[in-house]
């Protein structure tokens, strides 16, 4: 027996099957303009200082 995994092949069928499942369950879908991203962020950004005499 083989120790390769075996990876399911996604079909745009299948992705449109979840979807469906996923909105019909109540789940929603939110545009999120290009450019952008969807990931909302609670602190700050982080600023890096090349220059800090360590």
């Amino acid at each position: 027996m083989s120790n390769k995994l075996i990876k399911d092949t996604v079909t745009t069928a299948k992705i449109e099957e979840q979807t469906a499942a996923f909105l019909k369950s109540g789940g929603s879908v939110e545009y999120v303009g290009k450019g952008k991203s969807g990931q909302i962020v609670s602190a700050g950004s982080k600023q890096i200082n090349l220059k800090s005499g360590r």
